[in-house]
């Protein structure tokens, strides 16, 4: 496992990360709380992660309802300070924890409640990495901020950053920290990955404008880019397009299907999985700090050893972006 600083920070992360959404829950939906990775099987994946070299987990309050923060931090308690001190714990804050109008967003008052759960749950002092889960149209950005600078002040959380962000508001943000002596988002956190290229047009270019690490989820896009899905009535059972389908319904047409197939046809060229190159192409891009995968069984972490051993050139993911146009 390589490592590398996140952003302008001087924090060494693994590039690649492990999440952890789908411990005890799919996500943040209520729905599916208590449902996901069981805490065994949790611990099963860390266990895997840890010996991999990933030193990078990422989670947030509301996943699993909670539950994943706590599988985390009975894991990490398990270990001793010999584990805990070297993995990096990256968590989230603004879907509901509660059916109260105050139980959600990104207010000042949420946000402190919110840390100290965390904390209490993962079993730690501070928290290495601190998101906002995406944007609160009805809390002032600059309350937000001040908030978050106020937790690195008193060491509750060390760095910030920003998750599902638009490049204007990205922008806006790094202007409010800027103009009022506040710390800054460091890192972005949005989905990238062959079938999701919109950040490539104005969000991957502020990054590297502003030195800003960027930690893409979904680089296998709900596992579309491993080939599950050869048609639009043919879904795995318990797969995601079974269990939480919408953000993945836009790529339910034919052009989608024909291009995976070609995409089929350039692994195995390469004899290498089809999760192994889409994850390869994600980390081609020098920009890319450490993109996030969901593995659910052990065997799901076989497309990370892929990615890990190959190089793609610049020709290389051209050819590959080339293969799916309109993404």
């Amino acid at each position: 496992m390589k490592y590398t600083n996140l952003g302008r920070t001087g924090l060494q992360v693994s590039i690649v990360a492990l999440g952890c959404g789908n411990f005890g829950g799919i996500g943040s939906a209520p729905a599916f709380f208590g449902k996901g990775e069981s805490e065994e099987e949790a611990f099963a994946l860390m266990n895997a992660a840890w010996e991999m070299g990933i030193n990078f987990f990422d989670t947030a309050d509301a996943y699993g309802g909670g539950r994943s923060e706590t599988y985390i931090g009975k894991w990490l308690q398990s270990k001793g300070a010999a584990v805990r001190d070297q993995i990096i714990i990256s968590s989230k804050v603004f879907n509901p924890v509660g059916d109260g109008p105050n139980d959600r967003g990104l207010s000042r008052r949420h946000i402190f409640r919110q840390v100290e759960a965390s904390l209490k749950r993962l079993g730690i002092e501070r928290l290495d990495m601190y998101l906002i889960h995406e944007p609160d149209p009805t809390t002032p950005l600059e309350e937000t901020l001040q908030a978050l600078d106020d937790l690195i002040r008193q060491g509750k959380i060390h760095y910030i950053g920003a998750s599902n962000m638009p490049a204007w508001l990205t922008a806006k943000a790094l202007w409010i920290s800027d103009k009022y002596n506040l710390q800054r988002f460091e890192w972005v956190q949005n989905s990238y990955s062959l079938l999701e290229r919109h950040d490539d047009q104005e969000l991957l270019p502020l990054c590297a404008d502003q030195h800003l690490g960027y930690t893409p989820f979904s680089p296998l896009a709900g596992g579309w880019l491993t080939g599950k899905y050869k048609s639009a009535q043919d879904f795995p059972p318990g797969s995601r397009m079974t269990l939480r389908p919408e953000p993945y319904a836009k790529l339910l047409n034919p052009s989608t299907f024909e291009a995976l197939e070609s995409f089929r046809q350039q692994a195995n060229e390469r004899n290498i999985s089809m999760g192994g190159l889409a994850l390869a192409w994600v980390m081609s891009n020098p920009l890319v700090t450490a993109p996030i995968i969901g593995p659910r069984k052990i065997d799901h972490f076989q497309p990370v050893h892929e990615a890990l051993t190959i190089e793609l050139t610049q020709s290389d993911r051209q050819f590959l972006t080339d293969l799916f146009p309109g993404f």
